[in-house]
């Protein structure tokens, strides 16, 4: 029988003798994929792109990514390569992309994408903590690209502007937050403390009013009427061009009935992405502070 120790000292050794080798090939991966030329799947990838300053080649759903994103803009110059979960893929084999990148385990297998470019998925969350798992994207994809200090840049950017922004919440006290957007006349998504905002939430000592049952992604659907219960609470509407729906139900007497409204305590604010990373946790923090910042 072989000695345990001798394999690892071999395995180890191995290793050293190899670890250069592997380098060059790290150093010659990143350099084969043309920065200009990398296609986003998803909407995730494309954030972390632009967190990078790197600006896709094309990117699935151009229009709903305007309606349901908003921040950060796309340029205008990208391709839009057709639906998130069905791209066009005979466009993108056309589009000759030096990459490809997507948000894992949704949209086309990655079987099928390897056969016109080498690429990888992102992950949008552990189901704990999205924000983190975003940083830790970030920092894969700059490592990726061979744009580390970039990251390094724009997470310390990141930490600067959050810190800015939280002497703006100091006179609110422990007063809860509700954060919704109107799917239709009868249900809301609502935000739990597994979503992409608590952490911004938690610096800025807001606590979230949510604690009812939650999903994987740190939102849940749940009846209107589910509203009613939220007394001493402000509640944020994240709008994305749904004024129609959302007009009749504010005319409704349910609506007109909830505490939240009766003091005025409802805002309707712009469309922030609920499954992003750390450009929209800017976005929202900038929108937080545009509905609440600096009031009691």
């Amino acid at each position: 029988m072989l000695d345990p120790t001798l394999i690892s000292r071999r395995r180890l050794l191995t290793a050293l003798a190899i670890s250069p080798l592997l380098l060059k090939m790290n150093t010659a991966r990143a350099a084969a994929i043309d920065p200009h030329r990398i296609v986003a799947l998803e909407w995730l990838p494309v954030e972390l792109m632009l967190a990078l300053g790197i600006a896709p080649y094309g990117v699935a759903d151009i229009p709903n990514y305007n309606m349901w994103v908003n921040e950060p803009k796309i340029p205008a110059s990208t391709i839009d390569i057709g639906l998130r979960t069905e791209p066009n893929l005979e466009l993108l084999t056309q589009m000759k992309p030096s990459y490809l990148v997507w948000s894992a385990g949704y949209g086309p297998s990655p079987e099928t994408l390897a056969r016109i470019a080498p690429g990888r998925g992102f992950t949008f969350s552990d189901g704990k903590k999205p924000l983190t798992m975003a940083r830790h994207s970030i920092n894969e994809m700059a490592q990726l690209l061979d744009r580390e200090a970039a990251a390094k840049e724009h997470l310390d950017h990141f930490d600067r502007f959050i810190d800015s922004l939280k002497p703006r919440f100091a006179a609110r006290g422990d007063r809860p937050l509700l954060m919704v957007t109107l799917l239709d006349a009868r249900h809301v998504l609502v935000f739990g403390k597994n979503c992409l905002f608590q952490e911004v939430l938690d610096r800025f000592n807001i606590p979230n009013a949510w604690e009812g049952e939650m999903t994987f992604w740190g939102s849940t659907t749940v009846g209107i009427d589910r509203l009613a219960q939220f007394r001493d609470v402000d509640v944020l509407c994240f709008d994305h061009g749904n004024d129609r729906e959302m007009q009749k139900l504010m005319a409704t007497p349910l609506w007109q009935a909830m505490p939240f409204v009766r003091e005025q305590r409802f805002q309707r604010v712009p469309a922030v992405w609920f499954y992003g990373a750390t450009l929209s946790a800017m976005h929202f923090a900038r929108v937080l502070d545009g509905a609440l910042g600096g009031k009691a």
